[in-house]
């Protein structure tokens, strides 16, 4: 029972964590104003990790790459512990330990990089219908355009309705099943 409390904390606590570097990296990405009271909250809680980590990994390419790999690598220093309490044996071969919680925390970056988009057009959905002046509407229809614009190629309003939110949360729906069998033939190995 104390292990599973403990499991528990710990898979919550850096979950939470996870995301908030996750959206950060993200918006930052997408160039997401952070002069609002989400953007702001984001900064003050990551900048102590973020900004010491940005002197050893530089950016590229427009890319945060020090707060990627410090999701990254928090991600796997979870799995870890979470495998070791649950008794999982790591001495046999290191490497291959090492190698499949890297790609157990690449493919948890990727399921939680959906969630926050998921959440996004949820938000940005809600916000349309029922606040649709409201300062954090154009701050989650940034986060969300680059990834509606292609389908509203293919797909038009119909009778002035936007089904390209639909559409899209179907696509990530069915990338999160993907994602959720690839997740399991890597956690097979332990």
């Amino acid at each position: 029972m104390l292990t599973q409390i403990l499991q528990f904390l710990i898979d919550t606590l850096s979950g939470f964590f996870v995301y908030l570097l996750l959206a950060r990296f993200h918006f930052q990405w997408l160039r997401v104003p952070f002069r609002n009271q989400l953007g702001q909250f984001l900064m003050s809680i990551t900048n102590w990790l973020v900004m010491p980590a940005r002197r050893v990994v530089p950016s590229a390419g427009g890319f945060d790459l020090a707060t990627l790999l410090l999701a990254l690598l928090l991600q796997a220093l979870t799995l870890w512990l979470l495998f070791t309490l649950g008794g999982a044996q790591f001495g046999a071969n290191p490497g291959a330990a090492v190698a499949t919680l890297g790609a157990l925390a690449g493919l948890d970056l990727l399921r939680y990089s959906i969630h926050i988009l998921i959440f996004a057009l949820i938000v940005q959905a809600v916000l349309s219908w029922t606040n649709p002046g409201s300062p954090m509407m154009g701050w989650f229809d940034t986060v969300v355009r680059p990834f509606l614009r292609p389908i509203r190629r293919f797909l038009p309003p119909v009778a002035n309705f936007d089904l390209s939110p639909l559409a899209l949360l179907v696509v990530l729906q069915v990338m999160l099943i993907a994602l959720s069998y690839g997740r399991g033939m890597v956690a097979g190995a332990f």
